[in-house]
């Protein structure tokens, strides 16, 4: 996997497919963008007791993680900078103690700002942008899941996140010890990875597992699954 510019820009990345060979150069930012305004789709309807509910996604809950998507196209890098600071250089807390003012905004608010900053152009420091448009995948299943809404992910969106992930390269999402020595394969893609003990099931299963989230394991099979289960999630 491979990332370049359009001539006018924009990201794309270049994936190869299980027999090696170079796909068509997909559009990064526009996935993104897609991918924000599905979030606020998602978002903007929930009940306050949906909102309340716990996601997969450690101690927060769905409210939470929404306000987490918005946080970064909101938070002016002076206030990202104070937190830092203030949380003695640790990006888990100062990203929990940011996301937890976002995450006050009502629901609908939260949404509008996601469609209005669709566009935005935020990356991680040191990350390509297949970390923003993995972390709105998997954060929407943080949601979705819990609330009983569905696992379905766009295709292209899914393959191009489970080659990021897979490469060892999202170190924020999984560390590259989580899944060495295993051999991943998707039954609803074209797509595969790695060499090993095989892990086996739908593309949205095996990116949530490779994240962290045990509850995709039961839609797993393989003898790698109760390998992935001995690992540490973080």
């Amino acid at each position: 996997m491979t990332t370049e510019s359009a001539p006018d820009g924009r990201p794309r990345v270049v994936s190869r497919g299980p027999d090696g060979a170079y796909g068509a150069p997909v559009d990064l930012s526009g996935m993104i963008a897609q991918e924000r305004r599905r979030a606020a789709d998602l978002i903007e309807p929930l009940t306050p007791d949906q909102l309340r509910t716990p996601s997969l996604c450690s101690e927060w809950t769905v409210h939470d993680v929404a306000g987490h998507l918005l946080m970064p196209l909101v938070t002016p890098l002076i206030r990202f900078v104070a937190a830092m600071v203030t949380s003695g250089f640790d990006f888990d807390r100062a990203n929990v103690r940011l996301t937890a003012k976002v995450s006050s905004l009502p629901a609908p608010e939260i949404a509008a700002a996601l469609r209005q900053r669709a566009g935005h152009p935020f990356r991680p420091p040191g990350s390509g942008y297949e970390a923003p448009l993995t972390d709105l995948v998997v954060h929407q299943q943080d949601m979705r899941r819990p609330l009983g809404l569905g696992t379905d992910v766009d295709p292209d969106h899914l393959r191009t996140c489970l080659d990021y992930v897979a490469s060892g390269k999202a170190k924020a999402v999984a560390s590259a010890r989580r899944v060495s020595g295993l051999r991943l394969q998707a039954t609803d893609l074209d797509w595969s990875a790695g060499d090993g003990a095989l892990v086996r099931g739908p593309g949205e299963a095996l990116l949530l597992a490779m994240a962290g989230r045990s509850v995709a394991l039961d839609d797993l099979d393989g003898e790698g699954v109760a390998v992935l289960r001995q690992r540490p999630t973080g």
